[in-house]
């Protein structure tokens, strides 16, 4: 049996005096993301490669650091059922898109590098391997068509 949750987003985009959607380059990509209940509205943009605000967050920067998040939330719980004390977790995972002569483009794969400190060395390599089922019960994961590695190094205080 499963267990259905909805998610829902709004994005909001206005064109601005002097833009025009007849031209790919004269419209502005700013826009922003409001979901109901929280902090405050994302400032998105495309990436500065696609004309974008690179101050701004883009949709490849999301989605790269929802997986990022993602896996580290399913591996502390593992973590955690396993009875290793995690000290940090620090990830600065890399996505390698690939965009197309046609305008299309996808992933291809993410490499997820965490650096993690434990407490207890008996525990090194358990917690090494828990980032397979870590990956296993990620949502965000578990939705991707690509590839996705775990570069992890496991560090004790």
């Amino acid at each position: 049996m499963s267990i259905k949750h909805t998610f829902k987003a709004t994005v909001n985009w206005d064109i601005n005096e002097g833009e025009s959607t007849q031209n790919p380059r004269m419209f502005s990509r700013n826009h922003e993301v409001v979901i109901a209940n929280k902090v405050s509205p994302l400032q998105v943009s495309a990436a500065k490669t696609f004309r974008g605000d690179d101050r701004l967050y883009n949709p490849e920067d999301l989605l790269l650091s929802a997986l990022t998040s993602c896996h580290m939330m399913s591996y502390l719980y593992v973590c955690a059922q396993h009875k290793i004390e995690v000290l940090n977790y620090i990830d600065q995972s890399e996505g390698d898109l690939e965009v197309e002569s046609s305008g299309s483009g996808s992933f291809k794969i993410v490499r997820l590098k965490p650096v993690i400190t434990i407490k207890d060395e008996t525990k090194k390599e358990l917690a090494l391997s828990l980032h397979q089922k870590a990956n296993e019960l990620c949502f965000i994961a578990n939705s991707c068509n690509f590839p996705i590695s775990h570069e992890a190094i496991i560090l004790v205080k």
